[in-house]
């Protein structure tokens, strides 16, 4: 396979974001309607909120919160229950009971992208099943933990990293960055680190402009911004 039918795909999302988990679903599907291009994909870190202390919050209170009607959250909740069985995912908003801070997730992921080939992926699958399909607190280290151990990290290092400051600035910057670029919501596909895709789109659109970029850089032609 030549240089130009490789690409690099940087996920900007956040683990608690279920438009990503979405989005996550159909790249994986536009991509294996593409199996003449080979993507590298990268999972980079954003906050829904920051603000979210690291023992986490109520979801109930703080998504009645957010929205001020439980109606409407519930017609939310029942929207993306039937987009997810579309995309395979058993979304259960019932069986979650804590609003995590996911900063400590993000580092996790971080570290993820240094542990071989294709573990940052299946550690962001399983974050985001854990938190979405099981209920399951993804700020708890018990839980991170546990997830660098199915995903095939050293639990060892997992936990001893998880108890220090390691790479939270860096995670924090890359946020920052994120926003800098005009990123204000998830997820977001950048392809090449040229061309940004924004939101869930659908499987056929995120592999046309897949398709796109890999010509375009096939053809040695400037990819559009």
């Amino acid at each position: 396979m030549s240089e130009q039918n490789r690409i690099t795909i940087d996920v900007v999302s956040d683990v608690v974001c279920p438009w990503c988990f979405l989005g996550m679903k159909r790249l994986e599907n536009a991509l294996a309607s593409l199996p003449d291009i080979k993507a590298e994909v990268h999972w980079r870190p954003f906050q829904l909120d920051p603000t979210i202390p690291p023992e986490g919050k109520e979801r109930k209170a703080y998504m009645l919160a957010k929205f001020s009607d439980e109606n409407r959250l519930k017609q939310v909740h029942a929207n993306l229950v039937s987009l997810g069985a579309v995309e395979g995912i058993s979304f259960d908003f019932d069986a979650i009971t804590v609003a995590p801070n996911t900063l400590d997730a993000h580092r996790l992921i971080r570290w993820a992208a240094a542990s071989g080939d294709g573990v940052q992926d299946k550690l962001a699958r399983l974050l985001f099943s854990l938190y979405f399909e099981q209920g399951k607190n993804i700020g708890d280290h018990a839980v991170l933990v546990e997830a660098a151990r199915e995903a095939g990290m050293d639990t060892a290092v997992v936990e001893s990293l998880l108890a220090t400051d390691a790479d939270r600035d860096d995670v924090t910057n890359e946020i920052v960055t994120a926003s800098r670029m005009g990123i204000t919501g998830v997820p977001c596909f950048l392809l090449d680190g040229k061309y940004a895709v924004m939101g869930a789109q659908d499987s056929a659109t995120l592999a046309d402009a897949i398709r796109q970029v890999a010509a375009e850089k096939a053809a040695g032609e400037p990819t559009l911004n």
